[in-house]
């Protein structure tokens, strides 16, 4: 596991310039700082989220800024099945021609309470959301990754994936699962010179996510989701290769 403040990483304006990436919970949050992130570094930003309305904002503001004219992609990771993943790469394919990486930054928590009030409908949502999504998107996504000449997937990961607690139940097991996922992928990928998978931690940070599980908290105390971005542009640019199956805490 490495520890990394990424505020010490200072990415070159054109990173990304000529990929592709795909960002999950594109629409706020931490996924909308790290797709703004990846346009404003040169990336043409495939935009994905459930909520049009909110994809469409983070497309006008990409636009506005100037920057690559972005792919939206909405699409519901809570009810999608394979049929809708596999759609999703071919439209991928079709218009964008590539695809260079995935930052994996939707996340879904029900809510923090005991295992025994929590129902299977809320750990099949957020198993869904939190495990199943990726996996599939890196499954229907693997050729393009593979016909790219450095590709990188980064997923996003949680405190207590690591040091379960009382409360957190579904939530900690679907990131944990997540984790494991990830090694699981870096060692299949460990042959192949062009492809990684690494991991993030955000730690608490100022996001709708942090404002449901503390709604008490001081949320302009914790640090914004955009100031985790320069690690986020790290793990997916190319300053990162060859860095494979890695754990990185965003915060000390």
């Amino acid at each position: 596991m490495i520890v990394i403040d990424p505020l010490r990483y200072q990415p070159p304006a054109d990173l990304l310039a000529g990929r592709v990436i795909l960002v999950t919970g594109a629409s706020r949050g931490l996924g909308h700082a790290v797709a703004l992130a990846c346009a404003r570094h040169g990336a043409t930003v495939v935009l994905n989220a459930r909520n049009l309305a909110r994809l469409e904002a983070a497309y006008d503001e990409i636009v506005r800024a100037g920057l690559a004219e972005p792919a939206l992609l909405p699409l519901d990771l809570d009810t999608a099945g394979w049929r809708e993943y596999a759609h999703a790469a071919s439209l991928i394919e079709k218009q964008l021609g590539r695809l260079d990486g995935i930052a994996h930054c939707a996340s879904h928590l029900e809510k923090l309470s005991a295992l025994e009030t929590q129902s299977i409908d809320e750990w099949q949502r957020m198993l869904r959301v939190n495990l199943i999504a990726p996996f599939a998107i890196n499954q229907v996504c693997s050729r393009l990754l593979r016909e790219s000449p450095d590709a990188s997937v980064v997923v996003t990961s949680e405190t207590h994936a690591s040091a379960p607690a009382a409360f957190w139940g579904g939530y900690a097991v679907s990131k944990a699962g997540l984790e494991t996922l990830a090694r699981i992928q870096s060692d299949e990928w460990s042959g192949a010179e062009n492809l990684r998978i690494n991991t993030v931690v955000p730690g608490p940070i100022n996001s709708p996510l942090r404002g449901k599980t503390h709604p008490g908290e001081n949320a302009d105390a914790l640090p914004s989701p955009g100031r985790l971005a320069p690690l986020y542009l790290y793990l997916i640019g190319s300053d990162s290769r060859g860095i494979n199956g890695r754990t990185f805490y965003a915060q000390p």
